[in-house]
């Protein structure tokens, strides 16, 4: 059975443009089918979270500083 990883690089050396996006829709459909949560946009500015995620104190003044990991956990 053929994985997203080897689907991915497969679709990446796929010229024809039809193909390779039905090929990457297969991935899209397996990824959400699996739950995952692809990292669309990662910076320190930018940092999203989950309801679950509980504790954490981040500065006011500052968005690159004062984080408090040691009052964070997860609710479930």
């Amino acid at each position: 059975m053929r994985n997203s990883r080897n689907l991915f690089i497969e679709q990446s050396t796929i010229a024809n443009q039809e193909r390779r996006q039905h090929l990457v829709w297969e991935i899209d459909k397996k990824l959400q089918e699996d739950g995952a949560r692809p990292i669309i946009y990662h910076t320190r500015a930018a940092t999203c979270m989950q309801p679950q995620l509980k504790g954490l104190t981040v500065m006011v003044n500052s968005q690159y500083n004062g984080w408090r990991m040691e009052d964070v956990w997860l609710e479930r």
